[in-house]
């Protein structure tokens, strides 16, 4: 399954606000606004592709010189478990660090949070709230 960089506004980028939507925002009730998709013109988009349907994704944006966020990270429920999320998060750090960036970090929902702590991401912080479900800070050195 290629992986590789999505442009903002393009059809594939549309796929991933799709996705996301589905699998992230959808269940919780919530939706994206404007102006939060509009924030993610200048980010890192990334999405893993079987032929020209996207089937896992996730964003990158720069919260510090030296410092990335992953985020809104979603794969297809037929695909999850299969390693795709593990080969999605290895791309994504090399693109960071290939861009410079020598920290990655995330607000993982705690559901989440086994599988990047066996990628290498430290819990930072507190258990905290986000769209109204819990989440951990977590980072990891690049």
């Amino acid at each position: 399954m290629p992986l590789k960089l999505i442009d903002h506004n393009s059809t594939e980028y549309h796929q991933m606000v799709d996705l996301r939507y589905h699998l992230l925002r959808k269940p919780l009730g919530l939706d994206f606004t404007k102006e939060e998709l509009e924030r993610e013109k200048n980010d890192i988009l990334i999405g893993c592709f079987e032929e020209d349907k996207l089937e896992a994704c996730c964003i990158l944006t720069q919260t510090a010189p030296k410092t990335v966020r992953l985020r809104q990270m979603a794969v297809s429920p037929v695909l999850q478990g299969k390693g795709i999320g593990r080969v999605l998060m290895s791309f994504a750090e090399n693109i960071a660090r290939d861009r410079g960036y020598h920290r990655l970090t995330m607000h993982a929902r705690k559901t989440a949070v086994g599988f990047y702590e066996k990628l290498g991401y430290k819990i930072h912080g507190e258990e905290f709230q986000e769209v109204t479900i819990p989440h951990f800070e977590m980072h990891k050195a690049l």
